[in-house]
C-alpha cells in the first residue's frame, strides 16, 4: 500500500494529465452528434460538387416541410367540427313560447282567429329555427364546413356549418319573416317575443373535435413514392432542385437513422474517441517536445484544453440553435489567447487541432476548415503586440477582411456567378469581429482564474510609477538606475534574437528588488563613501550579498509579483560565485568552503533569463572601466559572457551560440554609446 501510495505521489502530476486528458476527450466527444455524419454537403439551388451519387440502398422520399405543412393545412380547413346539441331547450320553448305569447298579446279584443294564426306563424319560425339549431357564439368557420351534430356523445345527424343559425343573425330573420301579412305592431311584439326566449342549443365540442383532426393528422403519410438501390441520384455539377435535394435529405435522414443503428452506435463513439483522443494527443506530444515547460506546469495544459473543449462548446451550441450563425462564434480567440499567455507556434498549433475536431460537427465542413485556418494564420502573423489597443483593432480588421473575402471566393467557386450572394453572412463575420474584441477582458479573467501572465500584465507592470518601483527608488536609487540600464539592454537584446522583449524589460526591473533590504551594503548605493562591508567578515558579507535574491523573492511573493517575474529574481546569478569576498576569504583561508560564496541557483532556464544574466553582469562590471575604449569594451564584454558559458551557467536555457554572438554585439554597441566613445584623433 505505501509502495503504490509513493508512485502515486512521485507521478502524480502525470496521472493528473491522463485524468485530464480523458475528461476533455469524453466532454468532447459527448458534444459530437449522436448519429453518423453524412459525408456529403449540398445545397438548394447549388451545383453538386461531389461525385455521381446512386442510391446505397431502398429508401422512401420523405415530404418536405412545405408539402407536409400544406397537406396539414389541407385537413385542418376540411376536417369535420363536432357541435353539442342540447336537445332539452326545444321542449322548454314551446311552453316558454305560449305563455309568453299570451301575456304578449292580452290586450288585443275581438281578434281569436287572428291570434291564432300568428301564433302558428310563430310556432312555425321556433319550430324552422331550431330544426338546425342556434350557434352560441360566431366560430368563422366557412358556410360549407362539414358537421357533425352530437348529443352525448351520439351522433344526431350531419349537416354544414351554414345550416345553423347564429344568434346575432336573430333580428334580420324575424323582419323578415313576419314581414307579410302582419302588422306593424303585432310583429315589433313577435320580435321583442322571440328576443326574450330564443336561447342557443349548440355549442362546440372541442374534445371530439381536436380527436377527430389529431386522427387524420397521424394518418397523413410522411413520405411519397420511393428510390431503389442503385438508382441514379444526382450526376457531379448538376443543380440541386427542389426535387434533389428532397432525395437528397431523404437519403441523409435515412443514412443515420438507418446506417447508424443501436446495435453498432457504440462502435461509432469508438470511433470518435479514437479520432478525438489523438487529436488531443498530438497536442500533449508537441507540448512534450517542443514546450516542455508548460508541459510541466499542470495549471497550463488545464488552461489548453479548458479553451479547446470551450470554443468546441460554444460551437455546437449554436449549431443546435441554428447551423447559419457558425460564424458568429469567435474561434480567433483561441490563437489570441494562447499567444497572449504562452507563444504564436503553441496558439496556432491548438486552433489548428481545434478546427479539426469542429470538422466533425459543422456543416459545409472543408469551407469552415479553410476559412477557420486561414483566420487562425492571419492572426497569429498580424497580432505582434496585444497590450497595444490599436494592434488589436487593426488585427481584427484584417481577420475580418479575410473571412469576408475567402467566403466570397468559395461562393462564387460553387455559384460561378455572384447573383444570390448572401450579404447577411458578411454581418455575420462582422459580429465575429466584434466577439474577438472580448479578448482583452477575457485575458484579464484567466489570469485571475489561472493565475498566468499576459503582456498586458507584463506592461503594467513595466511602469516605473508602481508602487514596488518606487519604493525601489526611494530606498535603494542606484539599484533603480541600474536596473533600468539593465531593462534597456535586455529589451535590445531580445529584440536582437527574437526573445520576449516586454517579458524581460519586466523582469530586468525587479530583479534586484531583494537589495531594499539591505541596500547600503551594495555599491551602487554607496553615496557616503562608507562601506559597511569594512566591518564584516568575508563570510557575513557574501551572505548578505547572496541573500538579496532571496529576499527578492520574499518580496516579490509579498507583492504578488507573477512566478514569471520571480523567476528572473532566482536565476539572475545563476550559480556563480561572490568572487571578491571568496578570494578575500581564501587569502586569510586556503580551506574556505567555495559553497559559502556561491549562489543557490537555480541556473537561467529559457532564454529570457539567460539574456538577464548577460545583461546584469555586463552593466555592473561596466562601471568599473576606466578610460573605456571600443577595444576595452569588446573585450570587457567577451570575458565576463565567455566566463558564464564556462562555468556552464546557460546548459538549461534554451539559446543557441549564435544567439549569444548577437547579444555580445548588441551589449558592445549599446555600451560604446553609453560611454561616447569617438575616434581618436592622432594629436
Amino acid at each position: 500500500m505505501n509502495n503504490l501510495l509513493n508512485k502515486w505521489y512521485k507521478n502524480h502530476a502525470l496521472v493528473y494529465k491522463i485524468l485530464l486528458f480523458i475528461a476533455t476527450t469524453l466532454f468532447i466527444v459527448y458534444l459530437f452528434p449522436k448519429t453518423g455524419k453524412f459525408r456529403f454537403s449540398f445545397e438548394n439551388g447549388k451545383p453538386w460538387q461531389s461525385e455521381i451519387l446512386y442510391a446505397p440502398f431502398d429508401f422512401a422520399i420523405k415530404k418536405s416541410v412545405d408539402e407536409l405543412k400544406e397537406e396539414q393545412l389541407e385537413i385542418e380547413n376540411n376536417s369535420s367540427i363536432y357541435f353539442e346539441i342540447n336537445l332539452k331547450i326545444n321542449e322548454q320553448l314551446k311552453s316558454e313560447y305560449l305563455k309568453r305569447f299570451n301575456q304578449a298579446f292580452k290586450d288585443t279584443l275581438g281578434s281569436g282567429p287572428q291570434n291564432l294564426i300568428l301564433y302558428e306563424k310563430g310556432k312555425s319560425f321556433l319550430d324552422e329555427l331550431y330544426n338546425n339549431g342556434v350557434l352560441d357564439s360566431d366560430y368563422n368557420y366557412s358556410v360549407n364546413r362539414q358537421v357533425i351534430l352530437v348529443s352525448l356523445n351520439t351522433i344526431q345527424k350531419q349537416l354544414e356549418y351554414g345550416d345553423f343559425v347564429e344568434i346575432n343573425q336573430l333580428r334580420p330573420l324575424l323582419e323578415d319573416y313576419f314581414s307579410v301579412s302582419v302588422s306593424t305592431d303585432n310583429r315589433n311584439r313577435m320580435i321583442s317575443l322571440f328576443f326574450d326566449i330564443v336561447k342557443s342549443n349548440i355549442t362546440i365540442n372541442q374534445g371530439l373535435t381536436q380527436k377527430s383532426l389529431e386522427e387524420q393528422l397521424s394518418q397523413v403519410s410522411q413520405t411519397r413514392g420511393s428510390i431503389e438501390k442503385g438508382q441514379l441520384i444526382i450526376s457531379k455539377g448538376q443543380i440541386v432542385g427542389d426535387e434533389e435535394y428532397t432525395i437528397l435529405n431523404s437519403l441523409k435522414s435515412e443514412y443515420e437513422s438507418q446506417v447508424w443503428n443501436t446495435a453498432n452506435y457504440n462502435w461509432v463513439l469508438v470511433a470518435y474517441t479514437l479520432l478525438v483522443a489523438l487529436a488531443l494527443l498530438m497536442l500533449l506530444l508537441f507540448l512534450r517536445k517542443y514546450r516542455i515547460e508548460v508541459f510541466l506546469n499542470n495549471t497550463k495544459v488545464t488552461f489548453i484544453f479548458f479553451n479547446i473543449a470551450l470554443m468546441i462548446f460554444l460551437t455546437t451550441l449554436v449549431i443546435n440553435y441554428n447551423s447559419q450563425y457558425i460564424y458568429v462564434v469567435p474561434l480567433c480567440i483561441l490563437p489570441l489567447v494562447l499567444k497572449a499567455f504562452f507563444d504564436a507556434r503553441l496558439g496556432l498549433f491548438a486552433h489548428v487541432l481545434t478546427v479539426l475536431l469542429l470538422g466533425f460537427i459543422v456543416p459545409n465542413s472543408y469551407e469552415y476548415m479553410f476559412l477557420q485556418i486561414i483566420a487562425g494564420i492571419v492572426t497569429i502573423l498580424t497580432v505582434s503586440e496585444l497590450y497595444k489597443r490599436a494592434n488589436l483593432f487593426i488585427s481584427v480588421g484584417q481577420i475580418t477582411f479575410i473571412y469576408i473575402i475567402a467566403y466570397f471566393a468559395f461562393f462564387v467557386i460553387h455559384e460561378g456567378q455572384l447573383t444570390g450572394l448572401k450579404w447577411e453572412t458578411f454581418g455575420l463575420f462582422i459580429l465575429c469581429g466584434l466577439a474577438t474584441l472580448f479578448v482583452q477582458p477575457l485575458i484579464y479573467i484567466y489570469e485571475k482564474i489561472f493565475g498566468l501572465v499576459s503582456d498586458v500584465s507584463l506592461l503594467e507592470l513595466s511602469d516605473t510609477n508602481s508602487k514596488l518601483l518606487k519604493e525601489l527608488s526611494n530606498r535603494a536609487p542606484g539599484t533603480f538606475h541600474h536596473s533600468l540600464n539593465v531593462a534597456n539592454l535586455a529589451e535590445a537584446s531580445a529584440n536582437e534574437i527574437g526573445a520576449n522583449a516586454m517579458l524581460i524589460r519586466v523582469g530586468a526591473l525587479y530583479h534586484d528588488i531583494g537589495k531594499m533590504t539591505n541596500p547600503t551594503y551594495f555599491t551602487e548605493n554607496q553615496s557616503t563613501g562608507i562601506n559597511p562591508h569594512d566591518e564584516l567578515s568575508s563570510k557575513e558579507s557574501a551572505k548578505i550579498i547572496i541573500g538579496h535574491t532571496l529576499n527578492g523573492i520574499e518580496i516579490a511573493k509579498k507583492n504578488n509579483l507573477p512566478d514569471r517575474v520571480t523567476d528572473f529574481i532566482r536565476t539572475h546569478h545563476g550559480t556563480s560565485l561572490v568572487y571578491y569576498f571568496y578570494m578575500k576569504e581564501k587569502a586569510e583561508d586556503e580551506n574556505a568552503n567555495i559553497e559559502d560564496f556561491m549562489y543557490p541557483g537555480p541556473k537561467p532556464f529559457s532564454k529570457e533569463t539567460a539574456i538577464l544574466m548577460m545583461c546584469d553582469s555586463v552593466e555592473a562590471a561596466s562601471k568599473s572601466l576606466k578610460e573605456p575604449t571600443t577595444t576595452k569594451i569588446n573585450e570587457f564584454v567577451e570575458n565576463i559572457i565567455n566566463k558564464q558559458m564556462e562555468n556552464g551557467q546557460f546548459l538549461n536555457a534554451d539559446i543557441t551560440f549564435k544567439e549569444i554572438q548577437s547579444i555580445k554585439k548588441v551589449l558592445k554597441h549599446k555600451l560604446a554609446n553609453i560611454y561616447h566613445l569617438r575616434i581618436e584623433y592622432p594629436e
